[in-house]
């Protein structure tokens, strides 16, 4: 009778699991392939392909503080690699110490190749256009496109480099330094035990964790935050109730007040949370987003259930070397903080 109760409980477990992932995948979650071929197709860039020359480039211009104005910005500076991809502060702060002039959080950069687009207003369709906007912004890096290819230019290895990536004809201009920091993060991928689960491995949660996934799914959060991104779609903040700091900042969205939904993967390492940063806690952001998007009032017992479950987003980030980056010389344009 023993042996036949635990034989149930088992059957019971495997049909729970299957089932369970069966209802994630319908539900539109996507896993991040574990094959490594299968992973290049969905994050390769055909009119930039993929290679250890370009991304290793690509890696030093992303930690190079001389394409900023000032030259002590990076990209680096406002997405950190050693954190959550991001700076962690709720406004992103530029040249002169300038805070974002809308309130807006900067996105992680990790994953962020699988966004459908770039920036809260969706304005960038790649990781390459968006890589060349901060350069040139007033309150970011404050930089122009002749000032930052005269830079790279003046130091030989830099030419180098482009030379031994992109072959020795190659004219090093603005979009290419961009797109080659663009081909840089469309690496920065973090699979999870959120991924092997879904790739078939039954044990990479816990049963607790299991119950969020399902409490995830059934309270409606996959309606915005869905896909292999769990997010970067567009849509309204405040669908059924006002954000309730809607009035820090002034961004409105796009033309059609929609803002890109962020992504959940290393979610609980990107706080402060929304647009504006003014939601401090995962579980606050968890039971706000229910409310103003979903109409629901969820419980204190669901929300803690839901943020053990977006735990299993944490990924395993690929390892990044800082790079040494070449000596500037006497062409080399001084940088200007004023």
């Amino acid at each position: 009778m023993l042996k036949q109760l635990i034989v149930t409980a088992l059957m019971t477990s495997i049909v729970f699991a299957s089932s369970l992932s069966k209802d994630a995948k319908d539900a539109g979650l996507i896993a991040i392939p574990a094959d490594k071929g299968s992973l290049l197709k969905l994050i390769d860039d055909k009119r930039n392909p993929i290679t250890a020359k370009k991304t290793e480039l690509g890696k030093m211009l992303f930690f190079e503080p001389r394409l900023s104005k000032s030259g002590l910005i990076s990209c680096n500076t406002c997405h950190n690699l050693a954190t959550g991809g991001d700076d962690g502060l709720a406004a992103a702060v530029g040249h002169k110490w300038k805070v974002n002039p809308h309130h807006l959080g900067s996105p992680t950069v990790y994953n962020a190749v699988f966004f459908d687009s770039q920036f809260w207003d969706g304005r960038a369709q790649d990781l390459e256009a968006q890589a060349a906007g901060p350069i040139l912004a007033g309150p970011e890096m404050a930089n122009t496109k002749e000032n930052v290819v005269a830079t790279i230019i003046s130091m030989p290895e830099y030419v180098e480099k482009f030379q031994d990536a992109y072959g020795e004809d190659v004219k090093i201009s603005y979009k290419l330094i961009a797109d080659t920091i663009g081909n840089f993060e469309r690496t920065l991928v973090t699979p999870s035990a959120f991924d092997d689960y879904l790739n078939g491995k039954e044990d990479a949660l816990s049963k607790a964790e299991k119950s969020g996934m399902k409490k995830f799914i059934e309270v409606g959060c996959v309606t915005c935050h869905t896909g292999i991104a769990l997010g970067s779609s567009m849509n309204i903040v405040g669908v059924t109730a006002k954000y309730k700091y809607a009035n820090v900042g002034d961004f409105k969205g796009d033309v059609n007040g929609m803002v890109k939904v962020a992504t959940l993967r290393n979610i609980t390492q990107t706080a402060p949370y929304f647009h504006n940063g003014q939601i401090k806690t995962l579980k606050e952001a968890i039971v706000e987003m229910g409310r103003i998007q979903l109409g629901r009032s969820i419980s204190d017992a669901d929300a803690t259930s839901i943020e053990l479950f977006l735990h299993t987003l944490d990924g395993r980030k690929p390892e990044i070397v800082y790079p040494v980056l070449p000596t500037r010389t006497a062409t080399t344009p001084v940088q200007n903080i004023n």
